[in-house]
């Protein structure tokens, strides 16, 4: 769940992009903060620790950044630091591409299926995914082995069963609620 101050921050951000019409080259920026934030053991939590003090915090994030992404996303981490938001980089990161998808009519998708999908049965899926909604699909696949067979869509907040599993369990309610 992103919270509201990252929701109005990444919000922000992105219509600034829009405006300059530089949308790809900030969302490829946010997406390496974010990664480095997520994939940087003590990044964040040295980018909020009060032990050091606020323009030696802002410093680092210069010096790791400056001539590698835009100066609006370093001013925009700086920002997050001034503001002491830097635990919340990864939640602006995604609140940014949630606007930037919606402004370019892109559906994130999560298929989930007990196997890897093949790529003829990938290349079906977002079709139909595409033909249905009207939108492109960007598809992430996830395999759990729980659910035998079948598959589960997870797109805009909301889960679609198609699983053998699931159809089993709804059998079981079933027969249990006939007794």
């Amino acid at each position: 769940m992103i919270s509201r101050k990252a929701k109005t921050y990444g919000s922000s951000l992105y219509d600034l992009a829009a405006e300059e019409g530089l949308e790809d080259r900030i969302l490829s920026d946010m997406q390496a903060l974010s990664s480095a934030a997520r994939d940087i053991p003590g990044y964040v939590r040295l980018l909020s620790s009060p032990a050091v003090p606020l323009e030696e915090r802002k410093g680092l994030v210069r010096e790791a950044w400056e001539g590698s992404i835009h100066p609006y996303s370093l001013n925009f981490a700086c920002l997050l630091l001034d503001h002491g938001m830097a635990d919340e980089l990864c939640q602006c990161a995604e609140e940014y591409k949630n606007r930037y998808d919606d402004a370019h009519g892109i559906l994130q998708v999560t298929a989930v299926s007990a196997v890897p999908l093949t790529s003829e049965e990938r290349e079906r899926l977002v079709r139909a995914i595409e033909t249905r909604t009207g939108k492109k699909a960007e598809l992430t696949e996830k395999t759990d082995s729980s659910l035998i067979g079948g598959m589960r869509l997870e797109m805009n907040g909301k889960a679609y069963e198609g699983s053998v599993s699931s159809h089993l369990d709804a059998l079981r309610r079933l027969l249990e609620d006939n007794r």
